[in-house]
């Protein structure tokens, strides 16, 4: 009997003893309890954080950012304006720019630098600041023409083509938002052709909307397209105090047409035809007397116009549906230069590679037919 309680005791001890000592790096203790040297880690990473690698489309932005970064510039200026009591006194002001011929030519938004005798500092990538002076202006579309004196050759921004934009593409904005130097933001083209009117008033049309992040300090920076080329300088937000996912940007073949003007020595004007449009198709066209495929139809003919000159005719009647008012009664813009009037924007894409006494040819619906008329574009001289 005592041997039998005797062996049954060793067994129990050898149990014990096998049990306590495992592997500490995987085994429980009799309870359940994992030893405290033991404890499970507070925190995990993802099984695939080394193989996942970035997406196509990081790699596209990343790419853009690091071979477009250097040419992009921080604009500061003091600019002296006069108060109601006719007292002259400085203002600071900041925004960006971008470097387009090695030699020190950038562009930017004329509103960046305008003002009574401004002095102007553009500071580079490498933190290098040089003083800047203004060679050329384009109020009309809010572009100016900026010149520093470098001892090497800068890093230069390509100029892509702003004619063939459609909404829904990618697009990528670096700018100097709020003194925060060399800011990537993205986004795509939400639409095309807006117009707007800039802090004097003055309108500013054919603009590019994008839902990219601009800010203030972003003006006169440049906007890419996937391909790393510049189609827009950003211009405008919509709102007083920061992005809201609406701003605007001046299409850069605007600036193509300023840039020809500077290096041929004539200036040329913003190119006007002098016409407010409405859009009108289908059902509301045929209830008008108009062509189903529809245009635009012309709502008002400036005074001393290229259009009035043209014998562009305007509205005879305003009919009121509701809260709808419509001109009606005068032409109906079918096509521009060949392509149907079709869009709200057509005649402002029109415009954009035009300037003062060019042709614009346009087909119009009167009196039951098609008409062509050739219009010698005039200049635009202020708001109308």
């Amino acid at each position: 009997m005592k041997l039998r309680i005797g062996i049954l005791a060793a067994i129990l001890v050898a149990a014990f003893v096998l049990a306590t000592s495992r592997n500490q790096s995987g085994a429980k203790g009799l309870f359940g309890i994992r030893s405290a040297s033991n404890s499970e880690s507070l925190w995990s990473e993802p099984a695939t954080v080394r193989g996942a690698g970035l997406s196509s489309d990081e790699l596209n932005n990343i790419e853009i950012y690091k071979r477009n970064k250097e040419a992009t510039v921080n604009i500061t200026s003091i600019v002296y304006r006069q108060n109601w009591f006719l007292e002259i006194y400085p203002q600071r002001g900041a925004g960006s720019g971008f470097i387009i011929r090695k030699d020190g030519l950038i562009l930017t938004n004329n509103h960046v630098v305008a003002g009574r005798a401004p002095e102007i500092s553009v500071t580079l990538a490498d933190a290098s600041k040089h003083k800047a002076t203004i060679i050329y202006r384009d109020p009309a579309n809010d572009l100016a023409l900026l010149k520093i004196s470098v001892k090497r050759d800068l890093r230069v921004l390509p100029l892509g083509d702003s004619d063939s934009l459609q909404v829904g593409q990618k697009v990528l904005a670096i700018g100097n938002p709020f003194g925060f130097d060399h800011t990537l933001t993205t986004g795509i083209i939400s639409s095309l052709g807006r117009e707007i009117a800039d802090e004097t008033n003055r309108k500013l049309d054919g603009l590019i909307q994008t839902d990219a992040a601009i800010n203030p300090g972003n003006s006169g920076g440049p906007l890419f397209d996937s391909q790393g080329n510049v189609i827009g300088i950003n211009t405008a937000i919509y709102g007083p105090g920061g992005n809201i996912g609406i701003g605007f940007a001046m299409p850069i073949n605007r600036a193509k047409l300023m840039l020809t003007s500077y290096e041929s020595g004539r200036r040329y004007g913003r190119p006007w035809l002098g016409v407010e449009v409405a859009p009108v198709a289908g059902d509301l066209a045929v209830e008008l007397g108009l062509p189903a495929e529809g245009g635009l139809l012309v709502q008002r003919v400036m005074p001393g116009s290229a259009a009035e000159a043209a014998g562009i005719r305007g509205p005879r009647r305003t009919v009121i549906a509701g809260n709808f008012q419509l001109n009606i009664g005068g032409d109906l813009i079918m096509a521009i230069d060949g392509q149907a009037a079709n869009r709200t924007d057509v005649l402002s894409r029109a415009m954009q590679g035009k300037k003062p006494g060019d042709p614009l040819r346009l087909t119009v619906f009167r009196n039951g037919q098609k008409v062509e008329l050739t219009v010698t574009l005039g200049e635009w001289e202020g708001n109308v």
